[in-house]
């Protein structure tokens, strides 16, 4: 599995209200959510944004509530993978279960800047500048995970499979 994407780029201790403020929780209607997806920390993210594009994070990315509402939104908004220093485990749980993939890479982090375009191979691991001569690593995703992911996540996944 391949991503190709442009890069937006968020620090340490990114928490859920930050993706999602709460007061737009009253809706679990992901398309909505994806609307007000980082309204305060980054104003215009939600217009912005391109199906495909990448998150690039640092560390504990995620933290806060036990919602699957960032989660849903971030998604929504078209993003296809992000990449962190590392993340919360409930986020990075939920994440998996809406077929939204993760990966941890500090040196990604550190390597890459706002806009740039990487491409991604989760089965390797490999992440590739697109325009520069420059590659970082990640742990690969397990190929259950990928299943996961290929299914659109947890509950796609169980229903398409015979018991």
């Amino acid at each position: 599995m391949e991503f190709e994407g442009r890069v937006w780029k968020f620090g340490d201790h990114l928490d859920t209200d930050a993706i999602i403020p709460a007061r737009f929780l009253n809706s679990s209607d992901r398309d909505e959510l994806a609307k007000s997806c980082f309204a305060d920390v980054r104003p215009g993210f939600a217009q912005e944004v391109r199906p495909g594009d990448i998150i690039v994070g640092g560390v504990n990315f995620g933290c806060g509530s036990s919602r699957e509402h960032a989660a849903w939104a971030l998604k929504a908004s078209g993003i296809h993978v992000i990449i962190a220093k590392s993340f919360a485990r409930i986020f990075y749980r939920n994440a998996f279960n809406i077929g939204l993939p993760l990966m941890e890479s500090q040196e990604t982090a550190e390597g890459v800047s706002e806009g740039e375009r990487l491409k991604i191979d989760l089965e390797s691991g490999e992440i590739k500048a697109v325009n520069r001569a420059a590659s970082f690593f990640a742990r690969p995703i397990p190929e259950f995970m990928r299943k996961l992911i290929q299914a659109g996540g947890l509950i796609n996944y169980v229903k398409g499979k015979k018991p």
